[in-house]
Order: C-alpha cells, then structure tokens, then sequence
C-alpha cells in the first residue's frame, strides 16, 4: 500500500494547521485541519488530507476547506469536512453531503436515573430491540407510497406530528423544525422511492444505534441546566439518517453529475467530487432531491422516538414514556446560511460531511463508540467566524471495518462491554465487531480540540449502558 503525500502543514495554532494554496497549482482556497500533533497523525494514515486538498480545487469555494479532528477518509470529500461555496459563482456536491443524507444525532432527556435503567438493563435492551427494527432491510411499521410518500419528503418531522407521532415540542427542538424547505418529491427517482417506501422508523446497520445512558459529568451547570440536563439522568440518543432512500438520492446524482459536468466546463482531480454549478438546473435539482432525502431523515429519527417511547412504557411504565426531545441535528447536509468571509457579508452553501452545526447556543451532539463516552455541546460564536458555524460529528473512524472485524472479537467485545456495566443488543457480529472501541479515535481527545479551538463548549459526558445495533 503506497503511503499518503507529506502535505506541507503550517501552524496556525496549536490545534489548527493549514495547507497553503501554493501546495498545488490547482488549488482555490487554503485547506484547514482541527487537530492536536497526535491526532493530525492519525489523519495523515489515509487519504483525508488528499481530499481535501482535492475540495480546495472545486469551484466558487470560499474561505477554506475545512477538517475536524475526527477526519477520516471518506467518498470524494473525507468525514468530519466542511466547505462553503458561493451561491452564483460555486458548486454543489453529493459528495460534500455523503450518501446517508441527513444522518444525525438525537438526544432525548428522561426523569430516570443511572439506578433505574441499570437495573432494568437486560429488559430493556431487549424491549427497544424489538420496538425498533435494525439492520439491513428490515421493515418499519408504516407502508409509504404514493402521495404518503410524498408528504413526508416534502414535510419530514412536522408530518410526523400531522399523523400523531411528534409534539409541537418535538419540532421545536428539532433543526430547521424537522423540515428541510425546497424539497421537491419528483426528483426523487422511483427507485430511491422504492427503497423507502418501507424504511420509515428503521435504525439501519453500520454506526447507527439507539442507546440508552446517563450524564456521567457536568462541565457547565448553567447550559446543562437550559437543555433539562443533570448529573445521574439517563439519556437516550438515536443515531441513523434518510436509510436506503437518501443513499439512492446520492448514488443518482453523483452518476447524473458526472455525466454533466463537461457541459458546465468543469474538471476534477477525483470523480467522486461530482458536482454542478449551485444555480444551475443539475445542482438545484440535487438540492431538491437532498432535501426531500433531509426530510424523510428527520421524519425517521422522530418514528424512531415514537418506537423507543412505547418501549420506555413497556418497560417503566407510561409516566416515563415522555422523554423529552433536547435537540436533533444534522451531521451530513448542506444548507445555504450567511457568513462574514474576509470582511464581506456573503450567502454560501455549506456542506457539513461528518459535520455538525455549531451555532451559538445551540446544543451540540457529538456520540462516541458504544465503550466510551459521548459528548453534549453548545455552539460557541467562535465557530461562525472560523469553521461556518461547524464542529465535529463523532469520534472519527481510525480503522476501516473490514480491519475492524479482523482485530475484534464479538464474544470478547461483549465481555468487555458487560464488565464496563454495558448491555449491548446487535442484529450481528459482524455489526458489532465494526463498531468496535477500538476502531474508533479517543473521543474525549477529539471533543477537546473542538472546546479549546472555541468552536463549541462542554456541557456534559455521557456514559452508555444499553446499546442497541443492527
């Protein structure tokens, strides 16, 4: 295996590093990464800073291309990237988004504590197993076609609520309320149709999960106690996206792309870059494609909820099936917003890939593997200055699945898992031993980079104790 370029890093501080332009000819923008000395190693393995390097060539892109400290190579644009584009003059990329469309964190508050879901473990792993159906093609309990279908990708978590499975209070502490504006259900192909017709309230395999936990630590009593948080409460945060539908939406359009962009004058370095001119008919097409995708992605997540309430009332009893919503964001979208780029006021739309929305005073939610830790933000004013209101998603992949499955054990995983107090609960091992520890970076390390850097603030570390996967 041939190793990764040198990329000349400068310092711009010590945890964000920089490649000039001048690292290759082709370059429009400066490429920037958060990380400390070690994890900038760890990032340097694969190909993530090739990428992008490769994202600082696309058309129209302002400011910088930016990468988190969880970076890890990804499809065209690596995970844990952010990139802004001008509206008139820049482009739209499928892979500045990813595949999973709109996959995201949400994180549900309960009045239980540790004590209670500890001791109700085993039966409650057991209960969300079943309420909530994982794994790859498994089926939901709604049946979607037609204009059902088309209601949901144009009104995501907000026709939820129209068919009884939100709250006002649920879209209210839901991103963009649940409802990705723009979204137009005919340009989702009949095939990407197809593949979610079934899969509305379906967690998925891979990272996805719902788990159940407690807040270990509290860094900032005053934001933990705006968000309904405190020491000892257990936790609830689901993780999953727009299923096999979002993942159709990606692959037509990248395919469409690519067929396009010779029209538009447009080369690339990596044809996993595809892309269109924003304002032009392929890009818009895309954007209202996505956002249908977004949308449906929302509408999941909150089934998810409904299913994971019951299993609450089943198990605990109805008064605690409430399980309030603290908030639910997007890691894998693009959105137009404005930003001060070099003293100007300007529109642009930012690809978050791997990237969560940082805006001041919003929560932030970073999940870490299922035998460590996960982290609850607040967005920081720093972060719209200096990364376009982004920070990371996760703790970022330091091994790929396949080598994954080969270092870990599934019986000595769960082992392992048992003796941290952790039920764990997956449709296979194979899902599991991916999903190991071990493949993934030292959470508290990246999430340390992400407060100090002053993109967003600790407010609290959860701790898992039921997990389940597909």
């Amino acid at each position: 295996m041939n190793e990764p370029p040198r990329w000349p890093l400068h310092a711009i501080t010590p945890l964000l590093w920089e490649i000039p332009p001048s690292a290759r000819a082709d370059m429009r923008a400066p490429a920037r990464v958060y990380a400390t000395a070690a994890l900038l190693e760890e990032i340097r393995r694969d190909r993530s800073l090739e990428q992008l390097v490769n994202v600082a060539t696309l058309p129209g892109i302002v400011g910088w291309a930016l990468a988190m400290p969880d970076a890890h190579e990804g499809y065209g644009f690596p995970v844990g990237g952010v990139a802004a584009f001008d509206l008139e003059a820049g482009v739209i990329s499928p892979g500045g988004i990813g595949y999973d469309i709109n996959c995201g964190v949400r994180l549900l508050r309960s009045t239980l504590t540790r004590a209670g879901v500890a001791a109700a473990a085993p039966n409650l792993g057991r209960t969300l197993f079943a309420a909530v159906p994982s794994g790859v093609g498994r089926s939901g309990m709604l049946q979607l076609t037609g204009r059902e279908l088309d209601a949901v990708l144009e009104g995501g978590a907000q026709r939820m609520r129209e068919l009884g499975y939100a709250s006002e209070r649920d879209l209210a502490h839901t991103e963009s309320a649940g409802r990705l504006e723009g979204a137009d259900p005919a340009r989702v192909s009949a095939h990407a149709r197809a593949r979610g017709e079934d899969q509305l309230g379906t967690m998925g395999a891979g990272n996805h999960f719902v788990e159940v936990g407690y807040v270990e630590q509290v860094f900032d009593a005053a934001a933990a106690e705006r968000m309904g948080l405190a020491a000892e409460q257990a936790t609830v945060l689901i993780h999953t996206g727009s299923r096999g539908l979002g993942h159709q939406v990606a692959t037509d359009f990248i395919r469409r792309m690519n067929q396009a962009m010779a029209g538009y004058g447009i080369t690339l370095p990596d044809r996993e870059l595809a892309c269109a001119p924003f304002a032009s008919a392929d890009g818009q097409a895309y954007v209202a494609a996505m956002a249908a995708a977004a949308n449906f992605a929302w509408a999941n997540r909150q089934m998810i909820t409904f299913e994971v309430r019951q299993a609450f009332a089943r198990v605990f009893g109805p008064r605690e099936a409430e399980l309030e919503l603290v908030y639910d964001v997007a890691h894998n979208i693009a959105k137009v917003e404005e930003y001060t780029v070099g003293g100007e006021r300007r529109r642009v739309v930012v690809h978050r890939k791997g990237a969560t929305r940082a805006f001041p005073g919003d929560p932030v939610l970073i999940p870490g593997s299922m035998g460590t830790a996960s982290y609850v933000l607040e967005g920081a004013p720093g972060a719209l200055a200096a990364s376009f209101g982004s920070s990371c998603h996760g703790a970022g992949r330091r091994m790929s699945r396949t080598r994954a499955r080969r270092e870990a054990s599934a019986a000595a995983l769960r082992t392992e898992l048992a003796a941290l107090g952790i039920t764990v609960n997956a449709g296979s091992r194979r899902g599991l031993t991916e999903e190991a520890p071990l493949a993934y970076k030292d959470v508290d390390e990246v999430v340390n980079v992400i407060h100090a850097a002053g993109l967003a603030r600790k407010v609290a570390r959860l701790r898992p104790l039921v997990v389940v996967k597909g």
